[in-house]
């Protein structure tokens, strides 16, 4: 009986350790979550983050502009956010460095429901219906100039968030700002067959779209790597188990089991950076050219200030 006693509180002892010794580390996701962050909640499902001796908090934020600044602010480890809004931070002078990538392709598309539009080019003397303002102008304007013709040959028209709904309505022609791996998904539930144009096929350089952002002062520090290292065991899990990994997500988040999140989970498996701390300088340094070209910015930031590798 003593033996058994003593075990048990060896047993207490070895687990109080382990969770004592977890380091604490808080990320801030860009939005509610949802399936662009599927490797991150993987991580968490399998126990990749208990591996590396982490203890995360997955934060959703109440405002999505608040993650990169709560990062800049010391008040979070790591945020999820965008790498065209990278740029601006850096623009701005935010003590902030992309230190990881999620997903490492543009998801921004031009989707029309006309069979006619065969190419960007067919957008001469229609509506194009956007969300936000500035990147979105400066894309459409250079997919225009890609195919010859000027973007003062298209009407754009602010839809406020709502582009399905607006294509849908026939309100506008084509909609510039909906995701490859949700809108697209969305009007194909709706019974529809949309022609998707993907930005960087028509002259927008490449970018990260979903990336992970430290603090400059904190970015050296072993838990960033140790979350990598997890992250990537997450989305090596997701690949080779797609399904099982979204019944758990389902389970875990039943208000999320919806027919257009099984699709999207689907569709975002190809998306996802195979090594999240990868990263591409000349990629970087092209959408910064791009954004200064397209007066966006005031100044061209050397990609080291902003952007790491931690290998």
């Amino acid at each position: 009986m003593l033996k058994k006693i003593a075990f048990g509180l060896l047993l207490c002892a070895t687990m109080a350790a382990q969770a004592a010794a977890a380091e604490k580390l808080t990320l801030v996701l860009d939005w509610y979550i949802n399936p662009d962050h599927a490797p991150i909640l993987v991580a968490e499902q399998i126990g990749a983050f208990k591996e590396e001796g982490l203890d995360v908090k997955i934060v959703p934020p109440s405002d999505p502009a608040l993650p990169p600044r709560l990062v800049a602010a010391g008040q979070a480890d790591l945020a999820i956010t965008y790498q065209p809004q990278l740029h601006f931070f850096a623009d701005q002078g935010l003590p902030l460095v992309r230190v990881g990538t999620l997903i490492n392709t543009p998801l921004n598309t031009v989707m029309t429901l006309d069979k006619s539009i065969t190419s960007p080019a067919g957008l001469k003397g229609k509506k194009i219906g956007y969300s936000v303002s500035g990147i979105e102008q400066a894309t459409l304007a250079t997919m225009a100039a890609h195919e010859h013709i000027s973007p003062d040959d298209m009407k754009l028209i602010n839809v406020n968030f709502q582009l399905t709904g607006a294509l849908l309505a026939g309100q506008v022609d084509a909609v510039i700002g909906g995701y490859r791996n949700i809108e697209a998904q969305e009007l194909k539930l709706q019974g529809k067959d949309p022609v998707v144009f993907n930005v960087e096929d028509y002259g927008v350089p490449a970018y990260d779209e979903l990336i992970i952002v430290a603090n400059r002062k904190t970015a050296a520090e072993p838990k960033i790597k140790k979350f990598l290292a997890a992250l990537k065991k997450g989305n090596e899990y997701l690949q080779a188990h797609p399904q099982e990994t979204w019944l758990a997500f389902a389970k875990t988040h039943p208000e999320l089991n919806t027919p257009l999140n099984k699709l999207a989970w689907q569709a975002s498996l190809p998306l996802f950076a195979a090594d999240p701390a990868k990263l591409d300088r000349a990629r970087y340094q092209a959408y910064e050219q791009f954004l200064f070209d397209n007066k966006l910015i005031k100044k061209i930031t050397p990609v080291d200030e902003y952007a790491l590798e931690l290998h």
